[in-house]
C-alpha cells in the first residue's frame, strides 16, 4: 500500500466512525418507527404521519438509513484497506464522489440550518458537526487521491 506524503488513514477511520454512529442512531429509530436521529430535531406527529402515508413506512425508511450508514462506512474503511485498494480507482473516484455528495448534503442542510436557520429544527452544534463531517469526507477523498495516484517513471 502506498505510504506517500500527504496520505493519511485516520479521515477514513472518523469517516467510519460517523457513518455506524448515523446507522446505529437510525437503528434504534427503526425499532421504535421513529422519524428523526438521536439528538436531532424532534419530529411532529403531523410530519410523522404525512411521511408515513405518504412517503413510505417510517420502520422501512429507518431501516433503509441504517443500511446506508453501514454502506457508508464499508465505503469509508475501503479507501485504507488492501481489499478496498483492489479496486478500480474510476469505480472507487465514482463511488466516493455519489458520497460526498449525498452525506455533504446532509452535513450541508445541518450546517445552514445550525448557523442560518432553515426551520428544520438542528442547532448550532449540528452545525458544526455537518461542518466536521465535510471536512472528513474530503481529507478522506484527498487521501485516497494521493495514495493511489500514479507517478510517472
Amino acid at each position: 500500500m502506498d505510504v506517500s506524503p500527504g496520505t493519511r488513514r485516520w479521515p477514513a477511520y472518523a469517516v467510519a466512525a460517523l457513518f455506524l454512529a448515523y446507522a446505529v442512531g437510525k437503528a434504534a429509530f427503526a425499532l421504535e418507527s421513529r422519524l428523526g436521529l438521536p439528538g436531532g430535531p424532534v419530529v411532529s406527529a403531523a410530519e410523522h404521519e404525512r411521511y408515513a402515508r405518504d412517503v413510505m413506512g417510517v420502520a422501512t425508511a429507518q431501516w433503509s438509513a441504517a443500511a446506508s450508514g453501514v454502506a457508508g462506512a464499508c465505503l469509508a474503511l475501503a479507501t485504507v484497506t488492501p481489499p478496498g485498494r483492489r479496486v478500480p480507482r474510476p469505480l472507487m473516484l465514482l463511488a466516493l464522489a455519489v458520497l460526498l455528495l449525498a452525506a455533504g448534503a446532509g452535513a450541508t442542510i445541518m450546517v445552514l440550518d445550525g448557523f442560518v436557520g432553515l426551520g428544520v429544527g438542528w442547532q448550532w452544534y449540528h452545525g458544526i458537526l455537518g461542518l466536521v463531517a465535510i471536512s472528513l469526507l474530503l481529507a478522506m477523498t484527498r487521501s485516497y487521491l494521493v495514495a493511489t495516484r500514479h507517478v510517472a517513471a
